[in-house]
């Protein structure tokens, strides 16, 4: 018999022991994480009285997948159109947060004398708090839907989108001996370059892809080619010198902005789990408790650093970011602790070698520590913020709750501001997508041309010829757009002094598409400056002329917006998209939050009105999603259905008590059991108070709840009985209904 493969049986040890310590920490009500990072540390080689791994580095590779499918799943909850709508608020409030930390994580590892990488890596870990963790935390407080948990929610988003960046940036650092300012302004430019053409082209060719092949796709299929993706990205993302988890973060916020986004988010889920398991498994094997002891004192100091930090300088940042003094130190103490990010940037240190393999454990140390603290230091806050407002003087708790940075008063936009803005932008994207194009052609289709019809004058001609075409529309787009619109033609309007500068903004447009021409010429022919130039010129001028290429490139611009707003389009054709009034709602003190209805809810089955939600909690239903239906406005008749999704309007206290109730009035497993339908014979006798009596006059099912499926006649089927036929003594009946139904029959 062959010898099962040691993957094979380290996998069984850490799937078994896993599944029995999560099982341990779901009845203590701790996150999940912290169970595997136990699981990992009792499987590990260091635990001498249990099995342990035989082959550790198997479950690495495994747990490099882990990081990431989990950051493909974390894109495709993310998109950047939400970024873009947040406004200036969370983007302050995380770069004070990020800033803050670091800063305080480089003191502390100089304060213990480590390495200078090690201090590096310190404070990135220390910056990123727990998205999964603070999730947990505010589930199991019931403090999900309140107006504060929202905005950290929305800080953690841009938290997990800089941390990507942030390791970026660390492999940058840690592969120079000392790196410059200029080498990290090429770092950051060529984060920029691919992030911009990646996005822009996959957002153009994906939703087409899936579209085109929706026909042919089903759970399976989608599956396997949404996974496949994401490894395709990761591994391009390596050549091009960043991290395979970078790359699968950019193919899940492609596919994120795509219709099948929920899908695939669901089928990934289940392998996210799994492979995220193996990863924080690995996380744990890798704690030594000679460490923790050598470190203990470290690791206190890291968690006050934590702790303190958050407390302190979060609330900061959020007040700078235009919170109440309340919310901003409620947001603040929700965000003490540190997570799965912290363990990946850890990770990332280990493999570049960089950082001392001290560090890892005494990391995840910081890290179950802290977790463990979270619920208490969010419960802290309210009597925190409360001890503040007693001591402070009442002027500056008025200049506090009145400071706001991301909330202007002035709703007039600064029209030059826009336009400069938006040609920018436009300038950017479209010179990235020239730049690609042009190294695409350069690098494959001149080599193939040339090998094909030799070194010849014609074959640099044609691949001068082929790459203008490739690039026509992006050149012309950079030229001509925005030139007509609005900010553009009332600018020109206002004043004679406006039309020079608006002249000089398309000028300085045409040149930077004039140099692309110029670059591509002078590459592959001997011409002079003012040859290439007078080249430049005449070919700038065809495409901004031609109708061809004018049309080719709105056509393009018009599919990638579509592709963009796909999943908005669908959810205003299915009913799904939020109401426009629930952004003013949530500039006062009530707004809206959305609930599922359990399955086992005892309020499944009764109306509005038999609920009376706003007479016991306050709150007002204002939909009910069902499936791909959206019900606005529901009136006291609606009735509720398990798993329907109702949008429900309240302050943070009314909310959080109507949530409450949801959760607590379920049906228990005795009761589903005891409700249950059974299947049972009855003869009438003659003593039975139907005999003589029509179906419809016995009031079976009108007063006893029962049914009658047929009549036993000595057939081999039952046969149906009418509403109008009258029993009669010895009638053999099958009936259906609950036991207690049936047994009040009996007794009838």
């Amino acid at each position: 018999m062959a010898e099962l493969p040691t993957m094979i049986q380290d996998l069984a040890l850490i799937l078994v022991v896993a599944g029995v310590v999560t099982l341990v920490f779901k009845k203590l009500k701790q996150p999940l994480v912290l169970g595997y990072i136990v699981a990992g540390f009792l499987v590990s080689p260091h635990m001498p009285y249990t099995a342990s791994v035989v082959d550790k580095e198997d479950i690495h590779d495994w747990a490099d997948i882990g990081v990431m499918f989990l950051l493909f799943s974390l894109g495709l909850d993310f998109s950047f159109k939400k970024i873009l709508k947040m406004g200036a608020s969370p983007i302050i409030s995380v770069t004070c947060i990020i800033f803050a930390m670091s800063m305080l994580g480089i003191i502390v590892g100089h304060i213990f004398g480590w390495s200078r990488m090690d201090c590096i890596f310190l404070g990135g870990m220390l910056a990123m708090s727990s998205t999964t963790i603070i999730y947990k935390a505010f589930d199991d407080l019931g403090l999900r839907q309140q107006q504060f948990a929202s905005l950290v929610m929305s800080v953690l988003i841009l938290e997990d989108i800089l941390a990507i960046v942030m390791m970026v940036m660390l492999s940058a650092i840690a592969g120079g001996n000392s790196p410059d300012g200029s080498q990290m302004l090429a770092s950051i430019a060529k984060i920029v370059f691919f992030l911009v053409l990646w996005l822009v082209v996959g957002i153009f060719a994906i939703p087409l892809f899936l579209r085109s092949v929706r026909k042919l796709v089903n759970a399976e299929v989608l599956l396997i080619v949404s996974l496949g993706l994401c490894c395709a990205m990761a591994v391009f993302s390596t050549k091009v010198g960043f991290s395979s988890a970078f790359g699968a973060f950019i193919m899940g916020s492609i596919l994120a902005e795509t219709v099948e986004a929920e899908r695939i988010e669901k089928l990934v889920d289940p392998v996210k789990n799994l492979f995220g398991a193996v990863f924080f498994v690995s996380v744990g094997m890798l704690v030594d408790p000679q460490i923790l002891i050598d470190y203990a004192f470290p690791i206190f100091l890291l968690v006050m650093t934590i702790i303190v930090g958050q407390a302190i300088f979060g609330s900061m940042s959020f007040l700078l970011g235009g919170e109440s003094l309340k919310s901003a130190i409620r947001c603040g103490f929700s965000m003490a602790q540190i997570g799965e990010f912290s363990f990946i940037i850890a990770s990332l240190g280990l493999s570049l070698g960089v950082i001392g393999d001290f560090l890892y454990p005494v990391v995840v140390a910081v890290s179950v520590i802290t977790t463990f603290l979270t619920p208490y230091m969010i419960r802290l806050a309210t009597p925190a913020s409360n001890m503040l407002e007693r001591h402070l003087p009442k002027q500056v708790i008025m200049m506090l709750n009145h400071l706001s940075v991301s909330r202007p008063n002035s709703t007039e936009k600064n029209k030059w501001k826009s336009l400069l803005v938006q040609m920018t932008i436009n300038t950017v994207v479209y010179s990235i997508l020239a730049v690609a194009c042009i190294a695409v052609m350069l690098m494959f289709f001149h080599p193939f041309i040339t090998k094909l019809l030799g070194e010849r004058w014609y074959t640099n001609a044609i691949t001068i010829t082929a790459t203008i075409v490739l690039i026509a529309p992006f050149l012309r787009a950079m030229v001509m757009k925005k030139n007509r619109s609005e900010e553009f033609r009332a600018l020109w309007a206002e004043s004679n002094r406006n039309r020079l500068p608006l002249l000089f903004t398309i000028l300085v447009r045409f040149m930077i598409a004039l140099a692309f021409v110029f670059s591509i010429c002078r590459h592959l022919t001997n011409f002079g400056p003012a040859i290439l130039v007078t080249i430049g010129l005449l070919m700038l001028a065809a495409i901004i002329l031609s109708r061809t290429i004018k049309r080719r490139s709105i056509v393009m611009e018009r599919l990638f917006i579509n592709n963009l707003r796909s999943r908005e389009i669908e959810a205003e054709v299915h009913g799904k998209k939020r109401p426009l009034y629930e952004g003013k709602l949530l500039d006062r003190d009530i707004h809206i939050a959305e609930f599922d209805i359990p399955q086992e809810s005892t309020w499944a089955g009764k109306t509005l009105k038999q609920l009376n939600l706003g007479h016991k909690y306050g709150v007002h239903v204002s939909s009910i999603l069902r499936g791909s239906q959206r019900l606005n406005i529901p009136d006291g008749d609606s009735l509720l259905y398990p798993m329907d999704r109702i949008q429900v309007i309240g302050s943070d206290q009314q909310l959080a008590a109507f949530g409450q109730a949801l959760q607590q009035e379920v049906l228990s497993e005795d009761d589903i059991e005891h409700r249950e339908t059974r299947l049972r014979q009855i003869i009438i006798t003659e003593h039975s108070p139907f005999v003589g009596k029509t179906l419809q006059e016995s009031g079976i099912r009108s007063e006893y709840g029962c049914m009658v499926v047929g009549l036993e006649e000595g057939k081999e089927n039952l046969s149906s009985i009418s509403p109008t036929r009258t029993f009669k003594c010895n009638d053999i009946i099958w009936i259906v209904g609950e036991q207690d139904d049936i047994n009040r029959l009996l007794k009838a």
